[in-house]
């Protein structure tokens, strides 16, 4: 379905309607720090340390000097046990932790009879070497778990269960069951309430931001494969204001899920809430933009001169379009096309075959040049140089309503390209193909990828496959 055999008429949202236009914030729960333990490296990295000093402790004084031991401390640290799944005890991490230190160990005995081929490390001398660094090693592990596994119990982190009601409570029972598992549901978010009884059942966003301030919910478990798509506006808005979100294999074992919690396998849900990166995407997107802005200037110079002569005054067009949350800016472009009134320049879809345009105006729209003043936008932070296109408010609200996706194409600043648009997606497309590609593009961030978009955006401007 393409855009121009849309016209649905607005209606009103529940919980699941994601952001509106303005203000288009959809579910906007307070930033805060959750009521429960974190789990912090620095107690590991101690006994870490301490079982390489334990080690460096029984070397042989003629080899024990700085560097050797430099190298078995910088070792130990390089290569600590950092295993895919929770640990709940020592012995589930033994073979990795004493196997890597047996590697250390080797390593350092080589290194040692390089660096003094007359006083090289003996068998002997690395079993006491490994057998001090691994038992220091298990027993400071150990310590560390036995303390983490006490704070769990006394400090659990309190959560929040989402899907069908009769799932969501059965899951919650068999939590509430295994108090070590650190995890203490307080209710259940679901749209049917089955009316049986169990934790409290929210139903509304009040009633979700309620529970979330009161308990300080840190944890939110998904029971259920459709939870993601049909909350996923409430998942990201909670993933933002601080909780961790997990998804509950709560019918059948799912193979590839490595985390347990009270015996259900479980995996962490990145919903993209806070990534790493946006001060490196806003430094990509200042020192292009700005860059280009000069290195274009005579171009735009020579545009909006030509425009001027065959069109008269009025060569920049500026147009309100939906920004990052909903936020509207004003775009701008070089002025290709005149509007009858304003009504058609905020509902019409496309004019790129309008019969009224120029062919000079035909040309700049084939090459995108016309769109080489939205730099600006970008330099200036209301755009990125690559995110999801914005679009106009008349057309927001009824894409937002007929695509649940549409909407989260907002928690992103837009851009002048994106993925969507370098694979094919342009002009008159499906509105539904667009925010499935806008929405991964989102999920799948990295700034490598941005710069693997600007190549092939750049590739494509100069084959003339402009929208």
């Amino acid at each position: 379905m393409t855009a121009e055999s849309i016209v649905p008429s607005p209606s009103a949202s529940g919980m699941d309607s994601g952001y509106a236009v303005r203000p288009a914030r959809g579910f906007r729960f307070p930033a805060r720090r959750p009521h429960s333990p974190t789990v912090s490296p620095l107690p590991l990295l101690t006994a870490d340390l301490a079982a390489a000093a334990a080690g460096a402790v029984v070397l042989d004084a003629a080899v024990r000097g700085p560097l050797v031991v430099a190298a078995l401390v910088g070792a130990a640290l390089l290569l600590r046990p950092r295993p895919a799944r929770a640990v709940t005890g020592v012995l589930d991490e033994l073979p990795s932790v004493c196997g890597r230190i047996a590697v250390i160990w080797l390593a350092l005995g080589a290194l040692t009879a390089a660096l003094e081929p007359g006083h090289p490390l003996s068998l002997s001398a690395l079993a006491v070497g490994w057998s001090a660094h691994a038992a220091v090693a298990c027993v400071g592990r150990t310590i560390v778990h036995r303390r983490r596994r006490a704070v769990r119990l006394r400090q659990p982190s309190t959560a929040l269960v989402i899907g069908p009601a009769a799932t969501a409570q059965r899951v919650a029972a068999a939590l509430l069951r295994q108090p070590d598992c650190g995890v203490r549901p307080v209710g259940v978010v679901t749209d049917h309430p089955d009316g049986g009884t169990g934790l409290p059942v929210l139903t509304s966003g009040e009633q979700v931001e309620r529970a979330l301030i009161q308990n300080g919910v840190g944890t939110v478990l998904t029971v259920d494969p459709a939870v993601r798509t049909e909350k996923g506006p409430l998942l990201r808005a909670l993933a933002e204001s601080g909780c961790a979100v997990w998804e509950v294999d709560a019918d059948c074992p799912a193979y590839e899920m490595r985390e347990q919690l009270a015996g259900f396998s479980v995996r962490r849900l990145d919903l993209g809430a806070r990534r790493r990166g946006s001060v490196g995407k806003r430094l990509l997107d200042l020192g292009v933009s700005g860059a280009l802005l000069v290195l274009a200037a005579p171009l735009l110079l020579c545009c909006a001169l030509v425009l001027r002569l065959s069109q008269g005054p009025g060569v920049v067009f500026r147009q309100e379009r939906i920004g990052q949350d909903g936020r509207p800016f004003t775009l701008l472009k070089f002025r290709t096309y005149r509007p009858v009134d304003e009504r058609e320049s905020a509902t019409r879809w496309s004019v790129a075959d309008d019969r009224r345009m120029n062919p000079f105006c035909r040309f700049m729209r084939r090459t995108s040049m016309d769109e080489l003043l939205q730099l600006w936008n970008v330099f200036r932070g209301d755009m990125s140089l690559v995110g999801p296109r914005p679009e106009r408010p008349y057309f927001v609200t009824r894409f937002s309503q007929c695509y649940p996706g549409y909407a989260a194409r907002h928690r992103m600043r837009t851009g002048i390209t994106g993925l969507a648009q370098v694979s094919g997606l342009r002009g008159d497309t499906s509105i539904e193909d667009r925010a499935r590609y806008d929405n991964a593009y989102i999920d799948n961030w990295s700034l490598w990828q941005d710069i693997c978009i600007l190549l092939r955006t750049a590739a494509a401007v100069v084959r003339s496959t402009g929208s």
